[in-house]
């Protein structure tokens, strides 16, 4: 597993020990950056069940401003810390050990443009982490890696804007729809 493309290009990354975390494929992350294009640049990204960390480091690789990954297990935070040293890119970003539900009731008023959803595939109740990103989704993209047959829950204010599949891994692309009572403010 290494860092395709940016300023850590060619790196290598270092993945936890353990059946819980399934590293990123390089294919998967080509084609997932050459769709996201210019909207990684200066993004403000979300790495959720962040594993290794390899989809947000990739991302701050390629010029987004900052990146927070948050992940239970404390060998997947050590890789992440261990990546984000390695490649030069801890400056840009915030490491937090904790649950992903636990994490977004605590957002606040905290804003992204790009968020990574990977979770492991036993874990099929991820409706609720995507309804409670909302709020934080600034006019941005969610991604969501899963199981090829599992089926993306799509919360109101969201709709699937591409698909694709590698072998057992798919890829659904997640953007706001409409006018939100937050872009009427502004």
């Amino acid at each position: 597993m290494r860092v395709i493309g940016g300023s850590a290009g060619g790196l290598r990354l270092v993945a936890p020990r353990d059946r819980g975390t399934r590293p990123v494929a390089d294919r998967v992350k080509e084609t997932c950056f050459a769709i996201l294009g210019l909207r990684v640049e200066d993004a403000r990204v979300l790495d959720l069940y962040a594993g290794s960390g390899a989809l947000g480091i990739e991302a701050l690789s390629r010029g987004a401003a900052h990146c927070v990954f948050v992940e239970r297990a404390p060998a997947a935070v050590a890789a992440i810390r261990a990546n984000l040293q390695h490649t030069g890119l801890a400056d840009r970003a915030e490491v937090h050990l904790e649950t992903v539900e636990r994490y977004l009731a605590s957002l606040g008023d905290a804003q992204f443009n790009l968020v990574f959803v990977d979770p492991p595939y036993a874990e099929r109740a991820i409706l609720g982490p995507l309804e409670q990103i909302l709020p934080a989704l600034a006019r941005g993209v969610v991604v969501v890696k899963h199981f090829w047959k599992a089926v993306t829950p799509v919360p109101a204010g969201l709709e699937v804007t591409r698909e694709r599949r590698f072998g057992e891994t798919s890829l659904t692309f997640l953007e706001r729809t409409g006018a939100t009572a937050d872009d009427t403010d502004q």
